[in-house]
C-alpha cells in the first residue's frame, strides 16, 4: 500500500520542520519523514553544543508559523552587541542594536530547542503527519511525481518531494544532482563553557591565525564557543584535559571575558564549502544544507535555510490557491531563482572573509586593520552591513517580513 500526499519532507531538522510547519498552515497535505523523533525534554542543566545565532528574519518566519513562543519559553539569548576584532592587527568592529529600530540584533538558541518548539507546531496541524522513524531505501520517478520506498517495506508518494536531510543528503544523490565545492581542512570546534566575566549580551568574534573564535551569549548566562581551528589541531584539542584546553582557549580569547572556568563536552564538525549543481528537477527540490553549506563563520547557514523554507513554501501555496499544480515545474525553477543567487553571494562573502584573514602577512594585516576600522567609522556602510547580518534585505518571503499570507 502506498500513502499519498500533496508534499514529501525529508528530514526533520530546523529547515525541513519550519517547511512542513508552513505547508501545514498553508492547508497543503504534507507528510514529514526523519530517521527519528528529536528530544523534546532534557535535564535543566543540560546544553545542546549546536546553537545557531537566529537574525531578526529568522524570527518573524518562526514567529509567523508558531514556534517563536515556544523558543523563547525553552531558552532564547538576545544579544545587543556583536564585537569583531583582528587578533594580529588593530581592526575592529562594533555592530550595536542601539543603531537599529530592535531591542537586539538576533537572538543565540540551542538547535535542540529550535527543532523541539517545531514539533510541537507540528503536532498541532491536521494536515501534516510525521513519519519516525523512517529509513529511506530508494526513490522512483513516478508520471505525476515520485514515490518513497522505505527499508520497512512501507511506500509514501506525492507530486513533490522536498530534500531537508542536510549536508550528505541521500536523496539529492539519489536525484542524481551532483555538488561543487571543497573542503576548506578546518574544523569547527564547539562547548559550553563558564567565564569568568559575564558575556554582556554580546557576541564576541576574534579572527585568529587558523580561524575565527566566536563567543555566543546563552541564556544562562554560559556562552557558546565556535572556534574555527585546522582538522589537525581541532583533532588535538579534542584529545586535551579540560584544564589545559581552558587555558589555551583563554589565550586565544585575548583575556576579554577573565578566565575561562569551566567546559562542557567538546565537539568538533569538518568545514564545507559546497553547494548543489541544481535545487529542483522534476517533482523534486533541495532545501538547507542539502542545498548548500557555507562556512560558519557569519553564523549563516542556519537562517539561509530558514529563507529557503520560507520561500519554497510560498511558492507551493500560491501556486496551489491560484489552481495549478504541484506536479509542474515553474514554480520550482521560480523559487531557484529565487534562492541560489543570494545563497551563493553569501556562501562566496564568507568564503572570502575565511580566506581574506587566513593571509598571515604584516602588510596584509595593516590592510585588513585598516578596512575593518573604515568600515566601523562609516556609518551608512556599517548600518548595512548590520542590516545585513540580520536578514533585513530585499526580496524577502513573505514570512520573512512577518507576513502571514495563507
Amino acid at each position: 500500500m502506498t500513502v499519498q500526499a500533496e508534499v514529501i519532507v525529508v528530514g526533520g531538522g530546523m529547515v525541513g520542520a519550519a517547511l512542513a510547519c508552513a505547508l501545514g498552515h498553508g492547508g497543503i497535505d504534507t507528510l514529514l519523514l526523519d530517521r527519528r523523533s528529536p528530544e523534546r525534554e532534557w535535564d535543566e542543566g543540560q546544553r545542546d553544543i549546536r546553537v545557531s545565532a537566529l537574525t531578526k528574519a529568522s524570527q518573524a518566519i518562526l514567529e509567523c508559523i508558531g514556534a517563536w513562543s515556544g523558543i523563547v519559553q525553552r531558552g532564547a539569548a538576545p544579544y545587543k552587541d556583536m564585537r569583531v576584532w583582528d587578533g594580529r592587527s588593530e581592526g575592529y568592529l562594533h555592530f550595536d542594536c542601539a543603531d537599529t529600530v530592535f531591542t537586539e540584533l538576533g537572538h543565540i538558541v540551542e538547535n535542540r530547542i529550535t527543532v523541539a518548539a517545531l514539533w510541537d507546531v507540528l503536532d498541532s496541524l491536521p494536515t501534516v503527519q510525521c513519519i519516525t522513524p523512517a529509513e529511506i531505501e530508494g526513490m522512483d520517478l513516478t508520471e505525476n511525481g515520485r514515490r518513497l520506498r522505505l527499508t520497512d517495506g512501507r511506500c509514501f508518494k506525492a507530486p513533490l518531494v522536498i530534500a531537508a536531510d542536510g549536508r550528505e543528503s541521500a536523496l539529492r544523490s539519489m536525484a542524481g544532482i551532483g555538488v561543487t565545492g571543497w573542503p576548506y581542512q578546518q574544523d569547527g570546534l564547539v562547548a559550553t563553557v563558564q567565564t569568568e566575566f559575564e558575556h554582556q549580551a554580546t557576541a564576541w568574534q576574534r579572527f585568529l591565525e587558523e580561524g575565527p573564535l566566536a563567543f555566543l551569549p546563552l541564556f544562562d548566562g554560559q556562552c557558546s564557543i565556535v572556534w574555527t581551528l585546522s582538522t589537525h589541531t581541532a583533532q588535538r584539542y579534542l584529545a586535551l584535559p579540560d584544564d589545559e584546553f581552558l587555558r589555551l582557549l583563554q589565550q586565544a580569547s585575548g583575556g576579554i571575558l577573565g578566565d575561562m572556568l569551566k567546559i562542557g563536552p567538546r565537539a568538533a564538525f569538518p568545514l564545507k564549502f559546497q553547494f548543489a549543481d541544481r535545487y529542483t528537477d522534476a517533482h523534486f527540490a533541495l532545501a538547507g544544507d542539502a542545498a548548500h553549506a557555507m562556512h560558519p563563520l557569519a553564523g549563516q547557514g542556519a537562517n539561509a535555510g530558514l529563507l529557503d523554507a520560507a520561500a519554497l513554501a510560498e511558492a507551493i501555496i500560491v501556486t496551489k490557491r491560484d489552481g495549478r499544480p504541484l506536479a509542474g515545474k515553474q514554480y520550482l525553477r521560480q523559487y531557484e531563482r529565487w534562492r541560489k543567487g543570494d545563497n551563493l553571494m553569501m556562501m562566496m562573502s564568507m568564503d572570502l572573509i575565511n580566506k581574506t584573514y587566513a593571509v598571515d602577512s604584516p602588510i596584509f594585516a595593516k590592510l585588513r586593520s585598516f578596512g575593518m576600522n573604515r568600515i566601523n567609522h562609516t556609518a551608512a556602510l556599517k548600518d548595512y552591513l548590520n542590516r545585513h547580518a540580520m536578514g533585513l534585505r530585499d526580496d524577502l518571503p513573505c514570512l520573512a517580513k512577518g507576513d502571514i499570507f495563507w
